[in-house]
Order: C-alpha cells, then structure tokens, then sequence
C-alpha cells in the first residue's frame, strides 16, 4: 500500500449500535501511551453529603459510565480538530453563540 495514495474508510456500524448512548458530560484522562474518554449518564440525581472524618461538605454526583473510547495520543489533535470543525459547523445552522462568546445587549 502506497503511503501517498487517499484512503476510503469502508465503516461498518453495528446494528445494536445505531441508536447511539446517551452522555451528560465526559471524562478525559491520560496514560504515558492512551488517551481515555469516559462518557458518562447521571445515575441518581446528585445529593449532598457531609465527610464523616472531616466534616466537609460535597455534592455527590452519581454517574454510570455508558461508553469508553481509548485512542492513542497522535489521533487526540485529529479529534480536537474535527470537534472544532464540528462545532463551528453547528453554531453556523443553529445561530447559537459558543459558552465563551459575550452577550451582547439590544
């Protein structure tokens, strides 16, 4: 295979996964080899507790973990510039505004 030549991405996606899985929010974390992206759906609604041992005080957040994709570290830049790509496309059709933008006043 000629390192030059373009490549087609024949993807098969699973029946079972079609539907997709929901996620509230992700995780992301690192090993010195993999990148790890935990997504992940809240459980319960979140509760407050008190640290037994020190008396602080918490909001618990319990989540369960609906889907883990491991990557190597190279391909993280090829998703963040696909997400950006993404996100721009969307804020394009939607006329939403990104989190950071200003509001601005009438």
């Amino acid at each position: 295979m000629a390192d030059d030549a373009p490549r087609q991405f024949e993807i098969d996606l699973p029946p079972e996964q079609i539907a997709g899985s929901y996620a509230d929010f992700a995780n992301v974390w690192h090993t010195p080899t993999v990148f790890v992206m935990d997504f992940l759906t809240l459980a319960q609604p979140p509760h407050d507790e008190v640290d037994a041992e020190t008396g602080d005080r918490r909001t618990v957040v319990p989540a369960r973990v609906v889907g883990r994709i491991r990557i190597p570290p190279e391909q993280v830049f090829e998703l963040a510039k696909a997400l950006t790509q993404q996100l721009e496309f969307w804020e394009q059709e939607t006329g939403r505004r990104s989190a950071g933008d200003p509001i601005v006043g009438d």
